[in-house]
């Protein structure tokens, strides 16, 4: 299970209700074991590694529910790792991103102005540092991919089928 994407996803159509699809996913968690927990809210699962075995690139998968049609159920699944790490790369991103952009036009103003473009310094220092997190994310994915597909192992078993994730 490997992505270039930051958070793995994958969407499909299931021929059961909410609740029974729900209580289906739920069962199969409790059924693994001790492989995974489950926390469930209304329209919304999450399966995660249990706090013994995690580490700080241990992944969840969060699984939200939709009901288009009566008897089907939209399945959006969505991995990444927990709460906190996702956070922590959030707003790194939303930093670097902010002074990236805002260094990028100041040092293209300086520029066209003759002056010292000292600002394009800082946008390739962003530049850089973006890339950095983007390749760290990426170590973090293949740190986690054992226990993502024992996740991703726990929802197939559930619905019966393989799921392709993108």
């Amino acid at each position: 299970m490997s992505s270039f994407r930051l958070r793995p996803r994958f969407s499909h159509i299931i021929d059961l209700s909410m609740d029974d699809m729900r209580d289906r996913l739920v069962r199969q968690a409790r059924d693994d074991g001790d492989r995974c927990e489950v926390k469930c809210f209304p329209g919304y699962l999450t399966l995660r590694i249990p706090e013994a075995d995690q580490h700080r690139w241990s992944p969840q998968l969060n699984l939200s529910l939709e009901s288009d049609t009566p008897g089907k159920t939209r399945v959006e699944g969505t991995y990444g790792p927990n709460t906190n790490v996702w956070s922590a790369y959030l707003y790194a991103y939303l930093l670097v991103g902010t002074a990236g952009i805002f260094s990028g036009i100041f040092g293209a103003c300086q520029w066209f102005i003759g002056a010292t473009a000292w600002g394009l310094g800082v946008f390739a220092l962003m530049v850089v540092l973006a890339v950095g997190l983007y390749v760290l994310a990426q170590f973090g994915q293949k740190l986690a991919a054992q226990q993502t597909f024992l996740l991703h192992r726990v929802y197939e078993d559930a619905v019966g089928h393989a799921v392709v994730v993108t």
